[in-house]
């Protein structure tokens, strides 16, 4: 065996230990490809970004809602950190929602599409709990009014994502500032 076949095999398949760095690479690329080239886009396409092999894609994601329900487990780790800081707010909440439905138009499409999938219901109760959370510290604080729920929170966040979701690219963000002024009006105490 030649010394430059030995170096191949060296950075060729590394076995399990891979796994984990694989995963990453994959979630990573496939924001990366669902946000320039829609969620249509080959998931061979996300493979190659990622550096593995079609086969590692799918051992780690067997089909594009598995995928997207990975990348919106990570964007609701991300919300539950973000919300544990006490000087969070709703206002900071719906931001974040505003900057990843932007990015993941896409992925909110097929999430949504597939809410009752079991691999996505503990989507919907992790985000219930954060809100509900978020909603108890900024009602003791005088920002929202008492009159606003949980649901009426989650159902303003669905709302939010679907119309971005449906608005085109350029005209987004100015329909989730919108939005969110509404939102203001709705939730502001009585």
């Amino acid at each position: 065996m030649t010394t430059q076949n030995k170096g191949n095999l060296a950075r060729g398949n590394r076995g399990p230990s891979a796994g984990p760095e694989n995963r990453r690479a994959l979630l990573t690329a496939a924001r990366e490809v669902f946000a320039t080239d829609g969620f249509s886009a080959p998931l061979s396409a996300i493979a190659r970004r990622a550096g593995v092999g079609q086969g590692s894609l799918y051992r780690h994601f067997p089909d594009r809602t598995a995928l997207a329900i990975a990348i919106f487990d990570e964007n609701i780790a991300e919300i539950e950190v973000f919300v544990d800081k006490p000087e969070s707010t709703l206002d900071d909440l719906l931001d974040r929602v505003i900057e990843q439905a932007l990015v993941s138009t896409a992925l909110i499409d097929l999430v949504m599409a597939n809410a009752r999938d079991p691999r996505a219901v503990h989507l919907a109760d992790r985000l219930n709990v954060v809100v509900a959370r978020l909603l108890a510290r900024e009602q003791q604080a005088g920002r929202i009014g008492q009159h606003v729920s949980t649901a009426d929170v989650i159902l303003a966040v669905s709302m939010l994502a679907g119309v971005l979701a449906r608005s085109e690219a350029a005209d987004r963000p100015d329909v989730a500032r919108r939005a969110w002024g509404l939102f203001h009006a709705a939730f502001t105490p009585h």
